[in-house]
């Protein structure tokens, strides 16, 4: 089945009370995971992919895999570019097969945002791709993505920025953030304020960045066979799934996957120290992701069975 938009996917999601998973993709065995997890539960999903990601395997290598992939599926898979710094970017993905960019202007001021997301917009619906765009800033570390500093979206600035740049969806803050410490104190998302802004544009996809949850069963593994990973504090998935059953369409999970992967890698390592052919902790790696990803599926995305 070859790529096709969030559209659909989102227009089923928003009505179902579900989100879709987008799930961050480095290499063969995190792709191969996740369209196993999939397949096996029959959900739809999306593979991101971020500038850094991009840079690390090459854009190239990773539509080829994608295109394996996708021959032994008959899911609807989104193939979508992760925080795009710039125009170029998302022109160069675009002109080589994705069906849906990401273009984070978050970082500007609202003029610029909007001035940038508007020419993305104008390239990308003219070749008859999807785009995500963001309002709102949220602190943490992931990759090349990174602020010291929150800033929740503004309802009536979301009104204008959805109208004047045409974009598809939209990511807001509300209280996640990026990386793997993403609270000191109790975890909480401004539900009103989702509430708010899906009553001043209703029917339209919103979007959650830096929403894993921190899975504590595999910092303690990471931890215990020589990792260290302190203070680590995700979203929780309760608020999570109650996020996916409002407006919230979209769901970015990247750091549990990371961690799970680490996890079972070093557990690997410590417990087969004589072993070094990669497939053998890689092939485990692989595992930690397809049951990760089944697992945000059934009790955190709410969309098994909706492929």
């Amino acid at each position: 089945m070859p790529l096709v938009s969030p559209k659909e996917m989102f227009e089923g999601a928003y009505a179902g009370g579900y989100a879709i998973g987008a799930f961050n993709v480095n290499n063969m065995e995190i792709i191969q995971g996740i369209m196993e997890a999939g397949s096996e539960e029959n959900a739809p999903v999306i593979l991101q992919v971020s500038a850094g990601a991009r840079k690390y395997a090459g854009q190239r290598y990773i539509i080829k895999l994608m295109e394996a992939a996708l021959e032994k599926t008959d899911l609807p898979v989104v193939l979508h570019l992760d925080h795009g710094p710039n125009f170029e970017m998302c022109k160069e993905v675009i002109d080589g097969g994705f069906s849906s960019v990401m273009i984070d202007g978050s970082h500007l001021p609202f003029e610029e945002n909007i001035a940038m997301t508007k020419k993305v917009v104008t390239y990308a619906h003219d070749k008859g791709v999807w785009v995500e765009a963001e309002l709102g800033r949220l602190a943490g570390v992931e990759e090349d993505v990174s602020s010291d500093e929150h800033i929740y979206t503004d309802p009536d600035e979301a009104v204008e920025f959805v109208e004047r740049t045409g974009c598809d969806s939209l990511a807001i803050a509300i209280g996640t953030s990026h990386g793997a410490y993403k609270f000191t104190g109790e975890a909480k998302l401004d539900f009103d304020r989702l509430d708010k802004i899906a009553s001043l544009i209703p029917d339209f996809p919103i979007v959650l960045h830096g929403a894993s949850s921190v899975v504590p069963e595999f910092v303690k593994m990471a931890n215990e066979f020589g990792g260290d990973i302190g203070g680590a504090k995700g979203v929780p998935e309760d608020l999570l799934r109650k996020a996916a059953s409002k407006a919230v369409c979209k769901i970015n999970i990247d750091t549990d996957i990371r961690l799970a992967m680490t996890a079972v890698i070093r557990k690997f390592l410590a417990e087969n120290p004589a072993e070094f052919d990669p497939r053998g902790y890689l092939g485990e790696a692989r595992k930690a992701v397809k049951e990760m990803v089944r697992h945000k599926i059934t009790n955190v995305l709410g969309c098994s069975g909706k492929a």
